[in-house]
């Protein structure tokens, strides 16, 4: 737990080193408490939203929900099957179970790092806790919701996942609002703790509104031999989004990967990245970002590699694809080098679709919305995750829906 609430209370007006500024008073924390229920059983419009973020409401292929609407849990539960195997619950009852829990909270990041951090700890709504036994193989993924109904809402999630040793999981979590919302801010803390010989693939998926902001802070902690996986999937209008997860590869033969596929569109202000800290021996890190901006949107794509040990190596790749003249992308790339032989390289390329793919398309009987459209699609290509093929259809599924309006 934070050591110094004074220093939470300092932190109440202090803005994060990037991104835009906001004003805390400008959104409410008033919202209508809900009641628990079947996930199954959620209004159509709520299930409607939730499924454009990877969560079904029938738990088709899942093995367990945890579902958050505002400042309320509705729904949290996992298959029979899997009791004993993992654990999936509130963060808030997760803390009153088990007092070690205490000993992760906060642990990876400060609460007092910035205004977000601070009205994270200060208003805490809830978040999920999942754990995953020692040497459990987890084969169908976990899914989580966190939901927005309330115009205007501010809502701040701290979520804690543990894989314990030897374990192996997938999480997807999908973020996004009810139809009616346009509004709100959401501040999602999110710490992960990788055992020795643990794996996890986490998939994020966010689908906010045109004057929505949200402030993810997330930071991985990876042991010996642990391989961390995070997939992240922002298309659709988002006022502003800043986010810089940080992976500690701290274990001998650590491994860290961060995969995202942005689109930026309208006036999104979106300013993300990934840094991934090679601390053991043999720790490997990879960041790889595709970024197409519409419209007058701007993306700031950040990507930060620090070698600390001899024998580590990591590659920072960002791909920039514009679609509009009054869009823009910039590209920082970032390697730190602290001891000899540790070896981190990056590639980034930002352009335009070029004519002669366009042409070529064309020439083959598509029109030229069609071939913008195909060119665009396969820029957003998910294979990049490595998702098993259930997951990797219904994001590929995502993908196309937002390709066929690009343009």
């Amino acid at each position: 737990m934070p050591k110094d609430r004074e220093e939470v209370l300092k932190a109440v007006d202090k803005p994060a080193s990037l991104g835009p500024d906001l004003e805390i008073k400008d959104y409410i924390r008033e919202a209508k408490a809900l009641y628990p229920c079947p996930v199954s059983s959620l209004p159509k419009e709520i299930a409607d939203q939730s499924l454009k973020v990877g969560i079904r409401a029938d738990e088709k292929d899942r093995i367990g929900t945890y579902f958050q609407i505002d400042h309320s849990v509705v729904f949290q539960g996992f298959q029979k099957a899997f009791e004993g195997k993992i654990e999936l619950m509130s963060t808030t009852e997760a803390i009153k179970k088990y007092d070690w829990l205490k000993d992760y909270w906060w642990r990876l990041i400060p609460a007092n790092m910035d205004k977000y951090t601070a009205l994270s700890e200060l208003n805490w709504d809830h978040g999920y806790f999942i754990r995953v036994l020692e040497n459990q193989k987890i084969m169908l993924p976990l899914q989580a919701c966190l939901f927005i109904s309330t115009n205007g809402l501010n809502q701040n999630v701290h979520n804690v996942v543990i894989i314990e040793p030897n374990s192996e999981a997938q999480i997807i979590t999908g973020c996004t609002v009810h139809p009616n919302v346009q509004k709100g801010l959401h501040v999602g803390i999110t710490e992960f703790y990788l055992k020795k010989g643990a794996k996890l693939t986490f998939t994020m998926i966010h689908n906010w509104a045109q004057n929505f902001d949200v402030r993810p802070r997330t930071a991985v902690l990876v042991e010996d031999d642990a391989t961390f996986v995070n997939n992240y999937i922002c298309l659709k209008p988002v006022k502003s989004l800043q986010t810089y997860p940080v992976a500690y590869c701290k274990g001998s033969n650590s491994k860290a990967r961060f995969n995202s596929i942005i689109f930026g569109e309208g006036n999104s202000n979106i300013d993300l990245g990934a840094k991934i800290v090679l601390q053991g021996p043999k720790s490997k890190g990879e960041v790889i970002t595709h970024a197409i901006a519409s419209d007058s949107s701007q993306i700031y794509s950040r990507g930060l590699l620090i070698g600390e040990h001899s024998d580590s190596k990591a590659h920072l790749e960002c791909r920039g694809l514009l679609v509009s003249d009054r869009a823009f992308i910039h590209a920082i790339p970032e390697l730190i080098g602290k001891v000899s032989g540790t070896e981190l390289s990056h590639e980034a390329a930002v352009g335009k679709i070029a004519e002669e793919q366009i042409r070529y398309l064309m020439a083959r009987g598509f029109s030229e919305a069609e071939a913008k459209s195909l060119i665009v699609r396969g820029f957003m290509d998910v294979t990049i995750f490595g998702l098993p093929d259930a997951l990797r259809d219904e994001m590929k599924r995502i993908v196309d829906e937002t390709a066929k309006g690009v343009l």
